[in-house]
């Protein structure tokens, strides 16, 4: 018998993981290259070459105790020290050695913050359509998840849907750009009018509100920059994924990174330092921080992704679907042609088409569309997206 609380989360959830695993099977009966598996966000480029020979480096000349041994819960001193001075010359920032904690990856920083951060009850905002394991993280730890959707005509965050979403037990927003699931990027101006909005009721609640920003794929933007938020909110605590920008997602390397001007900089610290002890994760990967000496500034091809994206967006369009233009990421997020989006991803499959339900995202009526293919199959996907649209229009 397993925990309540638990089973709520398993009977509520739409698995995208289950979704994914059932094309392998339907490989094993059509063959790979007639199954267009559009589910989850796993990179599809290689790795840049130096991961590959840093990592080989590392084992023919560190000393094996000291490589595979443990280091501090927070990561090793020259690695934070590294990754400070490489944002501080990237960024403009002021971090320290202090301010950077190593995690594995960014859904252990979320989970640790989340466990440093929330009592029974306490809220955290995030803007709509969002990542479906946010809902985890914060419930895990006895938290609520508020959404405050986006314009539907932009994906930009929206004041008013914003302010209604905050309340006094709001710790921390946490926002995703460029966006999973709709690729977008946040602009400056949404940047500024967020910041405003969280310094004004900073002020009126009386204690601090932090700025969570989930970047794994801040090196994934194709047609404009990503704002880097701790220009605009002093109580920013930015979380980084290696997963996208270096095609490592099974590496689980990443960081949380607080500049000293955070607010309860030194508590915060204390408490991620033990949320990484009481969570089980001790440590992230020693290995894999080792690489980041020489790989931080390092990213793979995005050129490769945005062909990919512009021959879906641009097939897509043409065939009569509606879709939204992705700046960022890997992910497209289109019109479904029911208001069922479960429904429709079930039809889609009869074209040997799989997809991501909108509604897993908070997105119901769309499905999302995971880009990390490359631009043939992509383009030998869009006769079957064409007939999909045409028994659509047959029922009507």
């Amino acid at each position: 018998m397993i925990a309540k609380r638990l089973r709520k989360s398993l009977d509520s959830a739409v698995c995208i993981r289950d979704i994914f695993e059932e094309g392998k099977k339907m490989a094993a009966v059509y063959g790979a290259e007639n199954i267009f598996n559009f589910t989850i966000g796993n990179p599809s480029i290689e790795p840049p070459a130096i991961v590959n020979e840093t990592l080989k480096e590392l084992l023919d000349s560190e000393p094996a105790l000291q490589l595979h041994g443990y280091p501090a819960n927070v990561g090793f001193p020259e690695v934070r020290r590294h990754l400070a001075e490489h944002l501080n010359q990237k960024f403009g920032c002021a971090y320290t050695e202090e301010g950077i904690i190593m995690t594995s990856g960014a859904a252990s920083a979320i989970a640790i913050l989340s466990n440093t951060l929330l009592d029974q009850d306490d809220e955290v905002v995030t803007f709509s359509p969002y990542f479906w394991e946010y809902k985890n993280y914060v419930e895990t730890f006895y938290g609520k998840l508020v959404p405050a959707a986006c314009d539907p005509r932009t994906l930009q965050p929206d004041r008013s849907n914003l302010e209604a979403a905050l309340s006094p037990r709001t710790r921390f927003v946490l926002i995703n750009t460029p966006n999973n699931p709709t690729g977008a990027v946040y602009t400056e101006d949404s940047i500024r009018m967020v910041a405003e909005v969280l310094e004004a009721k900073q002020a009126e609640y009386g204690h601090p509100i932090y700025l969570v920003s989930d970047e794994p794929y801040r090196r994934l933007a194709y047609d404009m920059e990503v704002p880097y938020l701790t220009h605009y909110y002093a109580n920013t605590i930015v979380v980084y994924s290696y997963s996208k920008a270096l095609s490592i997602p099974g590496e689980r390397i990443g960081y949380i990174a607080m500049e000293p001007t955070v607010a309860d900089f030194d508590d915060l610290l204390a408490g991620c330092t033990a949320s990484l002890r009481f969570l089980g994760y001790v440590n992230a990967p020693t290995l894999q921080q080792k690489l980041l000496l020489r790989c931080a500034d390092v990213a793979v091809d995005t050129a490769i992704y945005k062909k990919t994206r512009d021959v879906l967006y641009e097939g897509l369009r043409k065939i009569g679907y509606t879709c939204n233009h992705p700046d960022g990421a890997f992910y497209l997020f289109v019109k479904a042609l029911e208001e069922d989006d479960v429904a429709f991803c079930e039809k889609a499959k009869e074209e040997r088409i799989l997809l991501a339900p909108g509604a897993a995202f908070s997105g119901p009526g769309w499905v999302r569309i995971s880009y990390c293919v490359s631009a043939e199959t992509a383009e030998r996907s869009l006769p079957g997206f064409a007939r999909l649209y045409e028994k659509y229009r047959n029922r009507t």
